[in-house]
């Protein structure tokens, strides 16, 4: 895991601000998610882990113990800029908002969006999220119950493409520096991570913490504390399946969990962050996330 934008394209706005880019070039390139994914442990088969059954303490099962210390001393080790230093995690951004995430979404197509399709990406992904988020509900303290995913703007090339009603959120026309749709940084988190959104019309309710990043022609994807990018095509093509695997693969990222092209923990094999292995969490997955909230929860005093 770095501190480092690895390709310019995926952070064009990033020069005014200071963010984490946690995914690896290697996301974007499409020949590591057309391999095969295959999962033998899965969240939902599993059913011991529920955190239900393991509420407080750090208490993985014991063939996880192993391969879970190996990541997280990898990844204290190799945070450029140090691990806990970094205050935007999106653990940082749902302790902020008191347990809710306002998404803008960035769609970077001439293709016409309806109003039935925005509502499907809506509940889309919120539910890609819940997947992460039920595995920390209910554990060692997590104050939250149910993370709250707002969409609360969209940016386009031109209104027309939205079609039908857009009550309720806020239609962006702005540019980046690459010429990409662009929501209004005086109302970013990513531009303003003292939570002064003095300058945003809507103010900070109107804010966004993290950008959904749609765009024609993308190959896989790109994520870190500003939200998550990949192709539209890829999106909407699958919108019905029960696991998005490059969005859960790239909201790992935005809450810190790191890539894994250069190396493999001991005893695992299949798990999301590992790209193109596993097309859903697994239970390896949601430790080293669960591992996530334990550490930052000592270390923030939360």
């Amino acid at each position: 895991m770095r501190f480092e934008l690895p390709f310019s394209a995926v952070l064009a706005f990033a020069s005014t601000a200071s963010g984490l880019d946690v995914s690896e070039i290697k996301d974007s390139d499409p020949s590591i998610w057309s391999q095969k994914a295959s999962s033998k442990a899965t969240r939902d088969n599993q059913l011991w882990n529920r955190p239900e059954k393991r509420q407080s303490g750090w208490n993985p099962p014991s063939n996880l113990v192993t391969p879970l210390k190996q990541v997280w001393d990898h990844q204290v080790s190799t945070y450029s800029n140090g691990l806990y230093g970094f205050r935007n995690y999106g653990w940082d951004q749902i302790r902020a908002t008191s347990g809710s995430i306002n998404v803008c979404v960035r769609w970077e197509s001439s293709t016409p969006v309806t109003e039935a399709q925005r509502n499907q990406i809506a509940t889309v992904y919120n539910q890609q999220y819940q997947k992460w988020f039920q595995w920390v509900y209910g554990y060692d303290g997590f104050p939250y119950s149910n993370i709250k995913i707002n969409v609360v703007g969209w940016a386009v090339r031109d209104r027309s493409l939205l079609q039908g009603s857009t009550s309720g959120i806020d239609v962006y026309t702005d540019r980046d520096s690459e010429g990409a749709p662009q929501c209004a940084p005086a109302c970013g988190r990513f531009f303003h991570q003292n939570g002064d959104y003095s300058q945003c019309p809507g103010g900070a309710a109107r804010h966004y913490d993290q950008s959904l990043w749609l765009t024609d022609g993308f190959g896989g994807g790109a994520g870190g504390d500003w939200g998550q990018r990949m192709g539209r095509e890829y999106f909407m093509g699958s919108i019905t399946q029960p696991n998005m695997q490059i969005l859960l693969h790239e909201m790992g990222h935005t809450f810190g969990l790191d890539d894994f092209y250069d190396w493999t923990p001991s005893g695992v094999t299949n798990f999301i962050m590992l790209a193109g292995s596993s097309s859903s969490i697994t239970d390896f997955d949601g430790w080293m996330f669960r591992n996530w909230w334990y550490e930052l929860k000592r270390n923030r005093g939360w």
